[in-house]
């Protein structure tokens, strides 16, 4: 008997299954805002335009897409968000978390965001904005953090030994310079240099690494009882106004929060799988690095 053989889409390396391509053509929509031509969709996953077509049209008679008529893209709808903010509140992220972060947003004047460990992937699931003029910066939430470049990342980097570390950035990839900040870390010893200093500190520290002109502060959200790295908070802003100094001088703030949301998210009983250290997936290690 003959093998079955495989689909053009199966042969590039595109996703094959129904759910699977489902599941991508929402994710890639997530980082698309503005929408995509279907063309677009089908030539990036790499499947075929028709099976693309009938995904589209699938999702959006559920309403998660919508199609927009006059230019033709299709973008996701604010049902997907519904669902996130939904699963926010339900794990107490939005009740427990979100009043640190306003208070920590408005004591610093920059933004302040709030991610969460998912697997092997860290989130930003939560922000409030301190600054009420001039420059601002105000990525979108939902959106995986690249470990190897954001401060957020290497803070939960520098909580592992550099092996675990190195395998989560291995899985993820680096992040270029092209698409992240002209100091990107690009090498293996780049980032461990990055690392060494966070955990020296106490927290992790970054000039254009993850935009080409923001810097951040991060430290890392521990659990309480295991001391597992459950997610990180971080101050950014322009690097102009956020310089080396005064990332210094509000790091005391920083570790202060990230100490108060520890306290405040393991009171709810969901929090914790969420925070599930995804080295325990990829490696087993006898010992890890606290920072």
């Amino acid at each position: 008997m003959l093998a079955p053989t495989k689909t053009d889409s199966q042969k590039d390396g595109g996703p094959s299954g129904l759910l699977e391509r489902t599941l991508a053509v929402i994710e890639l929509l997530s980082v698309n805002a503005r929408g995509m031509q279907l063309s677009e969709v089908a030539d990036h996953l790499r499947i075929p335009r028709s099976a693309a077509h009938r995904v589209l049209t699938h999702l959006s008679e559920l309403g998660y897409v919508r199609q927009d008529r006059r230019l033709g893209v299709y973008q996701l709808t604010a049902k997907i968000a519904s669902l996130a903010f939904a699963f926010l509140a339900g794990v107490g992220v939005t009740d427990l978390a979100q009043p640190i972060l306003d208070r920590l947003a408005r004591d610093t004047g920059e933004l302040v965001r709030l991610a969460m460990v998912d697997g092997r992937r860290l989130i930003w699931v939560a922000k409030s904005q301190g600054a009420r003029f001039g420059l601002r910066y105000d990525p979108e939430m939902g959106q995986e953090a690249r470990l190897s470049c954001s401060a957020s990342g290497m803070a939960w980097l520098a909580c592992l030994n550099d092996t675990e570390a190195l395998a989560l950035v291995a899985a993820q990839g680096f992040g270029s310079r092209a698409d992240y900040g002209p100091r990107a870390p690009q090498t293996t010893q780049a980032l461990l240099k990055y690392l060494k200093a966070a955990r020296t500190r106490g927290f992790a520290m970054s000039m254009l690494t993850y935009t080409s002109w923001s810097s951040t502060i991060a430290a890392p959200i521990r659990d309480d009882a295991t001391q597992e790295v459950t997610g990180t908070v971080n101050i950014s802003g322009p690097h102009q106004r956020l310089t080396e100094a005064r990332m210094l001088e509000l790091a005391p703030l920083a570790l202060e929060a990230a100490r108060e949301l520890s306290l405040a998210l393991v009171q709810s009983r969901h929090t914790r799988p969420l925070g599930v250290s995804s080295a325990e997936s990829l490696i087993e290690s006898p010992g890890r690095k606290a920072i």
